[in-house]
């Protein structure tokens, strides 16, 4: 059966992405890593793909960039196959892995200098690219600085820019768990060059098990559970499907605390509090504090607040992704 873009030709332009039932199994006996997953980019947009460890958030990853093939389903980036036109697939991406894959013993410059003459510019041209990417990622002042006294985030844009000596741009960014390990300046420095790319046009797929990333930077959002995607959407419909705010409980004791755990969507036993949905009008949370707690003895104190990525994942997956 022919894929969606192949029976609509314009869906091709319009997706930087597009895959399609894809199956990848791993191990003996098998076990099931990506289980007909199904995805779409639309071109220029920043795409999250959340989820734990395990999800199959690098798997996905490693399949649209042609490192790995699926056991099953089919898969197009920027618009060509990536099994039957891996070459093309290779020029229009650029990937980022979890880490800063540069050589620290050369300067910044010699790190793009040599990537662009491996991708088969000339001496002149690749200098001239080298040049270029320095500038676009604010790396001149550090060009000729080795790479052993970069900080984090500084390797991260290198890192970037290297992947790009030999694309074309704008082009398709695959950024899997590209802030692991950083510290939290770091981690705002790549935040923004993401921001930088999706404003020049390029098309992001960035996976990520922090929850405060993929509100930030993602025009959608995918939430990958057992590989399969869970819930799509933008950041603000994911919370809406499960609750526009959240009641916080501190309970005064653990008898309390354990009798009503099973209706919260957020649950902190170390400090007896519970999170239960409302849609935060004032009727709903009386009503909710007089069900729970009509002698009033059993809440000690409470806060209301908007729904967050933590209560959808509770809500819509079967495990909790790391917090920022």
């Amino acid at each position: 059966m022919p894929s969606p873009s192949a029976q609509n030709p314009s869906a091709g332009d319009r997706y930087a992405i597009e895959a399609y039932g894809l199956t990848k199994s791993y191990g003996k006996p098998p076990a099931r890593v990506l289980d007909g997953l199904d995805l779409r980019v639309e071109r220029g947009s920043v795409f999250a793909l959340l989820g734990p460890n395990g999800a199959g958030k690098t798997t996905c990853v490693r399949i649209l960039a042609t490192l790995t093939t699926a056991d099953s389903g089919t898969a197009r980036v920027a618009g060509h196959d990536v099994v039957a036109e891996r070459s093309a697939v290779r020029r229009a991406i650029s990937l980022t892995g979890q880490f800063a894959a540069v050589d620290e013993t050369q300067t910044g410059e010699e790190n793009l200098r040599m990537m662009a003459r491996l991708t088969g510019l000339s001496r002149t041209a690749a200098r001239r690219r080298a040049q270029e990417l320095l500038e676009r990622f604010d790396l001149t002042g550090a060009a000729r600085r080795t790479v052993s006294t970069y900080s984090g985030g500084m390797r991260r844009r290198l890192d970037l820019a290297a992947g790009l000596t030999g694309s074309p741009e704008p082009g398709v960014f695959f950024l899997d768990e590209p802030t692991t390990g950083l510290d939290p300046r770091s981690r705002q420095e790549l935040w923004q060059v993401v921001r930088e790319l999706a404003g020049r046009g390029a098309s992001v797929l960035l996976t990520t098990q922090y929850l405060e990333e993929a509100d930030r930077l993602a025009d959608r959002i995918a939430l990958l559970d057992k590989g399969r995607i869970a819930a799509e959407g933008t950041a603000a419909d994911l919370k809406g499907r499960v609750a526009g705010h959240r009641l916080d409980l501190v309970l005064t004791s653990r008898e309390g605390y354990l009798r009503l755990a099973g209706r919260a969507v957020h649950h902190s036993p170390e400090t007896l509090t519970l999170g239960l949905p409302t849609d935060g009008s004032a009727a709903h949370v009386r009503a909710l504090l007089d069900e729970i707690d009509p002698a009033g003895t059993e809440i000690d104190r409470f806060t209301l607040h908007s729904a967050t990525l933590d209560d959808v994942f509770l809500a819509l997956t079967s495990e909790v992704p790391a917090h920022v």
